[in-house]
């Protein structure tokens, strides 16, 4: 071995011992490394156990001591405060009900568990087969939320939940009260009364002796989660009419926007905030006014059980011992809603502006009017159809013969164009004396049609948003606030689907002829 060849293995052997230092695990990781090793041998452990409990092995275990009373309640005073009584209990579910509404409580969190309308069916068509018929329910999903958050002096977060407290319910004819005892004649109460013949709970909140229980006692949280169900058979409809529609105080009532993620804040006081549904909605009405309110919107996927999860979160004060609501769980009937006041009825989505204002003062009385001796809606919906255009007729014949004398004098406006070639100012003004001189407006033929949009426009929202023509049926179609189903296809056409729908082919045609 030559003197290079040494001298090069020695630097090696320099270099590995330098990076072997360099890269040596410190104690820190040492430590680090055993404590990982000991997670993985607990894990294999516990692994283990589990495979012996899913054989039904036996494996031994230590005695479970339970804990006193007393320390059981020193840990609930410790986690919920004042409320520490209320903090165990057994769930029970209570009911009121009437000849519209059938209302299910659960005593754990004092809150609505179900709403059955009675008088409304969900109908799920089968492809052909026999439809699958339920009566309609609301605020019945497992996930939902009903709870007020109350800041408790002395809980361990500084807030709990209602959700997590068991009230003693009190049932009393058409009402039942719920109250969370906090001990010493102090308590927290949610008091339901259901009128006949009504669609609405009459609700109070009773704040009795919390001053000294509550950190904030001039305003509590709630929060409101709701996931809308499926009710009717055309998901793309019902998906753009469900919203979070809402009314402060000092403005107009409007909605969250129905085809995206949303949310809003109100800050200038809230008289009342709806959950809706395409025909149904559960909504809060204040007998003064929600302090705030933050509403957030959630869409699902198209294939999802549920349309859309919608969040209220509502600031309420308590500037006395109660504050007073009526809770409405019902059908979105414009003469319904228009008794509550304050302009609930807007909940309907017959459009805004203008278009709203035709179908309230003209289409709807007009429907009303035909209801009256015409008993089949289908048949309303074709006079309704034909007066409206009848009306619209001397509009369309005026657009029509404007277009018609623009049509004769094309020739003569393409003679001047081509006589005055780039002289289009020249051209212009020869054109207008043209138009004086024969009476035509170049705007004859378009603005009758313009102001007959907003009608056919009004008319076109009329329809699917009016629980009148929900599920009425007329010739082969089984409800007429929906798509018709005049055949169902073995498969599925892409932007098409899988079903014939014979009106909107019969509308294309007629379309055609009348125009021709």
């Amino acid at each position: 071995m030559d003197r290079n060849t040494l001298t090069g293995f020695l630097l090696i052997g320099l270099l590995l011992m330098l990076y072997t230092y360099i890269n040596a695990p410190s104690e820190a990781e040492l430590k680090r490394q055993q404590f990982v090793q000991d997670s993985i041998a607990r894990a294999e452990l516990i692994q283990d156990s589990l495979d012996l409990v899913k054989n039904n092995t036996t494996a031994p275990t230590a005695p479970v001591q339970e804990l006193p009373d007393s320390v059981k309640q020193q840990q609930l005073a410790g986690q919920f405060g004042g409320f520490s009584q209320a903090a165990s209990g057994t769930e029970q579910e209570y009911t009121l009900e009437n000849d519209l509404i059938k209302v299910v409580f659960s005593n754990k969190g004092a809150r609505v568990k179900e709403v059955v309308v009675k008088k409304y069916n969900k109908i799920k068509n089968n492809r052909g087969a026999e439809p699958t018929k339920s009566l309609v329910k609301l605020l019945e999903d497992e996930k939902d939320k009903f709870e007020y958050l109350l800041p408790v002096r002395g809980s361990a977060s500084g807030t709990i939940s209602t959700e997590d407290l068991f009230f003693t319910a009190t049932p009393s004819g058409n009402s039942i009260s719920f109250k969370a005892d906090a001990g010493g004649g102090k308590y927290f109460e949610q008091k339901y009364t259901l009128p006949a013949n009504k669609y609405h709970l009459d609700y109070q909140l009773n704040f009795q002796g919390l001053n000294d229980v509550l950190t904030n006692s001039n305003e509590i949280k709630l929060n409101w989660v709701n996931h809308l169900d499926k009710i009717e058979d055309n998901h793309t409809y019902e998906r753009n009419y469900s919203s979070i529609f809402f009314k402060e105080a000092d403005d107009d009532p409007t909605y969250c926007t129905c085809t995206g993620d949303t949310d809003e804040q109100l800050k200038n006081g809230v008289k009342w905030i709806a959950h809706s549904n395409q025909f149904f909605n559960a909504g809060l009405i204040a007998k003064d006014k929600f302090a705030s309110a933050d509403l957030d919107i959630k869409m699902f996927e198209e294939d999802a059980d549920d349309l859309k999860r919608l969040v209220s979160q509502v600031n309420i004060p308590v500037n006395g011992n109660s504050f007073d609501m009526q809770f409405y769980l019902g059908p979105n009937d414009y003469t319904i809603l228009k008794a509550y006041g304050d302009s609930y009825q807007d909940i309907i989505p017959y459009g805004w502006s203008i278009f709203g204002t035709v179908n309230i003062h003209i289409i709807r009385p007009l429907f009303l009017f035909l209801k009256g001796f015409i008993p089949n809606a289908g048949i309303i919906i074709l006079v309704l159809t034909l007066l409206v255009r009848a009306a619209m007729y001397p509009l369309t014949y005026k657009m029509l013969y404007s277009q018609s004398k623009m049509g004769a004098m094309k020739p003569r406006i393409a003679e001047l164009n081509k006589r005055f070639g780039d002289d289009k100012q020249a051209a212009q003004m020869e054109t207008m004396k043209l138009y004086r001189e024969y009476g035509v407006s170049p705007l004859g033929g378009c603005l009758p049609m313009v102001i007959q949009m907003p009608i056919w426009f009004a008319l076109y929202r009329f329809f699917p948003a009016s629980i009148d023509f929900r599920q009425e049926s007329f010739l082969w179609a089984t409800d007429l606030s929906s798509f018709d189903v005049f055949a169902w296809l073995p498969f599925e056409i892409p932007f098409y689907g899988a079903h014939i729908s014979m009106f909107t082919l019969l509308w294309a045609l007629t379309t055609v002829l009348y125009s021709w």
